[in-house]
């Protein structure tokens, strides 16, 4: 309802609580206290009032909500009024029953804040109303219900976006205590999620349930409560009456409870029941409660327009907090006159603290802003990545015996390095299995991850080597399985699912950017979700795809704040990134996408057949070439690039100037190679290839350093010419050779050098072989890069 009607629910509690004064009050004492409100109820008159001074204060802070806006120092008002009954479900948990909530939910956070010492939730709930750089839990970034001593995990969703995650942690509970490891809430603790009526039909949520119950099916304890609020109304929309009844009531697996919301007492009661069916089953349960919702959507919804006035009046007289005072006076626990003046006491300790939230200082800097985002301990980071101190582990990780037919690729009585080169392919599974034995904590999972080893083989034998608690499979669907991640990094491990194909990942990439990446920024890194996420990546596969198999599109995943991108083309980078994109998760929360090309999979060779030269060895752990550096690229140098020392025999120390510089990555890598060379060969060309390995961020020094040693750039990019990764390196080069660098650098380069760019087209990739015609060809990158340099000479002033 708007803000000038703010004051009606107000003053309605008021009047009838003043009336009830004036027809006499009941005398209290502290033996009716102690009694059951009702007969048969755990709920006492004292526990009671306490629920009431919760709703109080959640009601208050909603008035306080709206007179912020009003005054120009408060920036939201999406408040609990008529949902206060929300705080008998604290109530009826512990404190340590993690908690996922939306945005209705002032009473829980005022309920659960009695339950722990030295809480202070109005003051919080005003800290972040007003966006003050001291609110405890995101720093004035965002208000949300949030608390990391209460186990309130702070939220931003508004369309349940937070479902995948809550059931990923109710997953993780379980698995952890089968693993051993150490955990940080309680083996019985459950997870309390809630949603509104409207949001329990998104996709997501439909899919987060889903996804409870078909863990259940197979076996794996799923300890989680969801709670629906039914108000009746999404914003204007109506909710068809009994739909969540309808739609949810009768679900194999999911035990279902309903309560009238407006009751604490029955809420209580209802919640408890279903609660312990969670706690001491360890399966899924919804809980509906009849809820009202008062105030409107916002401060600055109408509900005129879309609601009749006597529908307004109707839901106003239902508000819970008169249907309280009313339980509390007729079961003779409380007087109007005490509950008036608890009322008025609250509200004047909100004004107060209201006037102090309102004079705090926000954030005024993009460093402050930005401190929680993208944490990097770069010297932590690094000793993690080459940290060789598990060679037991390994041991018994490689060293699996298998019966007679059960392997399809045995790994012999030898650790992989000491085998000879193989493919990138092969390589990632060694890497995996080398990273399955440092970190305990690790769990590889996805569709198909477990007994099949990967669409492409490369978890092939992980799971008879780590056991199917640390590899399995998923259901298919995306959303559940990074929200399991999501889940399981929150409570310390180390999870790295599997998207089978990069177009997938779009059908859930608001678990990477709307919670994955926001969890430490909106908490101030208070919680935390490391998660490396592996992608079959990229096109150029041959006799199979089209654009679901075949995808080129990261502009999404680089949009992103705060989430790294690497993408390895060869085998021992792939290996050495991984260990450092493990180390980047485990050391500092951090959320990595890590793209594997298709196409390079199982090519043996670089240059002409059977030269095996595009295989590689394993590089041991420990040793100094043991983890590629974070955000550094790879410098290929003139003449005869190779892959290893015997074949390299570089013509210029790596300062000289060349003729042509080609930055590339993943599948162009290796065509930007091959070009090099017939450049080199038949053009007496000078040229270098840097393969950018780390997509986000970007490896800016040695692009720049690059580029103002060459005479020409050219960027190979798979992606798309619209939106693909060349963009961003084109801009990142004009901008660092732009006029204010230094005129006497030693380099050759003053100012920017000839660009171009070797492209896919604005176009999906097609099935068959007309893909060939969309995506960057060998033939393509040297007829680019002829023309670049051709230009530049033919520009260059004669020289005398």
């Amino acid at each position: 309802m708007s803000s000038s009607q703010t004051p009606t629910i107000d003053r309605n509690l008021r009047d009838e609580l003043a009336a009830r004064v004036e027809s006499g009050d009941p005398v209290v004492s502290e033996a009716d206290l102690a009694e059951a409100v009702r007969p048969g109820s755990r709920l006492s008159g004292r526990a009671l009032l306490e629920l009431i001074e919760c709703q109080f204060q959640a009601r208050h802070l909603d008035l306080a909500a709206r007179r912020l806006k009003r005054a120009g120092t408060g920036f939201y008002t999406i408040g609990s009024a008529g949902h206060e009954g929300n705080a008998a479900v604290a109530a009826a948990l512990r404190p340590d029953d993690p908690a996922f909530l939306h945005y209705r939910s002032g009473g829980f956070f005022a309920a659960r804040a009695r339950q722990l010492e030295g809480q202070t939730p109005i003051f919080d709930v005003l800290l972040s109303l007003c966006a003050a750089a001291d609110d405890p839990i995101s720093g004035g970034r965002h208000k949300v219900f949030g608390s990391r001593a209460m186990w309130i995990l702070p939220q931003t969703s508004t369309i349940a976006s937070h479902l995948p995650k809550a059931m990923g942690m109710a997953f993780a509970i379980d698995r952890g205590g089968v693993l051993g490891l150490p955990m940080p809430v309680p083996s019985d603790a459950i997870v309390v999620c809630s949603l509104g009526d409207a949001s329990i039909n998104h996709s997501t949520s439909v899919g987060a349930i889903n996804a409870a119950l078909w863990a259940l099916r197979r076996g794996w304890p799923m300890p989680i409560l969801f709670v629906c609020e039914d108000n009746g109304i999404g914003i204007s929309v109506q909710t068809p009456e009994g739909w969540v009844r309808e739609a949810w009531g009768s679900r194999p697996g999911l035990s279902y409870f309903e309560a009238d919301g407006l009751d604490l007492v029955e809420t209580f009661e209802v919640t408890l029941q279903a609660a312990n069916v969670c706690r001491s089953q360890r399966v899924p349960a919804l809980l509906r409660l009849d809820l009202e919702r008062l105030l409107g959507h916002a401060g600055n919804d109408i509900e005129l327009s879309y609601r009749t006035s006597e529908e307004i009046k109707a839901t106003e007289a239902r508000d819970p907090l008169r249907r309280s005072c009313e339980i509390a006076i007729d079961s003779g626990v409380a007087s109007a006159a005490f509950l008036l003046r608890c009322y008025e006491e609250i509200g004047q300790r909100v004004e107060a603290a209201e006037r102090e939230a309102a004079s705090r200082p926000h954030l005024r800097s993009v460093s402050e802003i930005v401190e929680p985002l993208a944490p990097l301990s770069v010297d932590a980071v690094a000793a993690e990545s080459s940290r060789g101190d598990y060679r037991d582990e390994r041991e018994a990780m490689f060293f699996v015996d298998h019966s007679p037919g059960e392997s399809r690729a045995a790994v012999g009585r030898s650790l992989p390095e000491q085998r000879g080169p193989e493919r990138l392919g092969r390589l990632i599974n060694w890497g995996l299995r080398d990273l399955l034995a440092k970190y305990p904590e690790m769990l590889a999972f996805g569709e198909d991850v477990g007994r099949r080893g990967g669409v492409y083989g490369i978890t092939d034998e992980l799971q008879a080597a780590a056991g199917d608690q640390r590899v399995f499979d998923t259901l298919l669907d995306e959303q559940s399985i990074l929200g399991m991640a999501l889940g399981a990094g929150q409570l310390g491990m180390l999870p790295v699912p599997e998207i089978q194909y990069l177009a997938y990942l779009h059908n859930a990439i608001d678990q990477i950017r709307g919670e994955a990446a926001t969890l430490q920024f909106f908490s101030k890194g208070q919680f935390r979700n490391p998660m490396v996420v592996r992608i079959a990546s990229w096109g150029y596969q041959r006799g199979f795809g089209g654009h679901f198999h075949n995808d080129n599109a990261i502009a999404a995943l680089r949009d992103i704040p705060g989430v790294i991108v690497a993408c390895p083309s060869r085998g021992d980078d792939a290996v050495g990134m991984l260990r450092t994109c493990m180390a980047l998760a485990r050391v500092d929360g951090r959320v990595v996408l890590f793209l594997e090309p298709i196409a390079l999979y199982l090519v043996r060779d670089l240059y002409d057949s059977g030269d095996g030269l595009w295989m590689t060895k394993f590089p041991a752990p420990g040793g100094r070439t043991a983890a590629a550096p974070f955000s550094k690229a790879r410098v290929y140098e003139p003449g005869g690039v190779g892959l290893d020392g015997s074949e390299r025999h570089d013509r210029s120390p790596p300062t000289s100037t060349c003729d042509l510089l080609i930055v590339s990555w993943g599948n162009g890598l290796w065509r930007s190679l091959r070009a090099a060379r017939r450049l080199e060969r038949d053009n007496d060309l000078r040229v270098r290839v840097v393969d950018l390995r780390w997509l986000q961020p970007l490896d800016l020094e040695t692009l720049i350093t690059q580029s103002r040693r060459a005479g020409s750039v050219l960027v190979v990019d798979e992606g798309r010419r619209t939106g693909g990764l060349s963009e961003a390196v084109v801009t990142a080069i004009v901008e660092g050779l732009s006029p204010h660098d230094d005129p006497d650098d030693p380099g050759e380069g003053r100012g920017a050098p000839n660009l171009a760019r070797v492209c896919a087209e604005d176009s999906f990739v097609t099935l068959g072989p007309s893909w060939e015609q969309l995506l960057p060809s060998e033939d393509r990158i040297v007829e680019r890069a002829l023309q670049l340099v051709r230009h530049r000479y033919a520009a260059a002033p004669a020289r005398a």
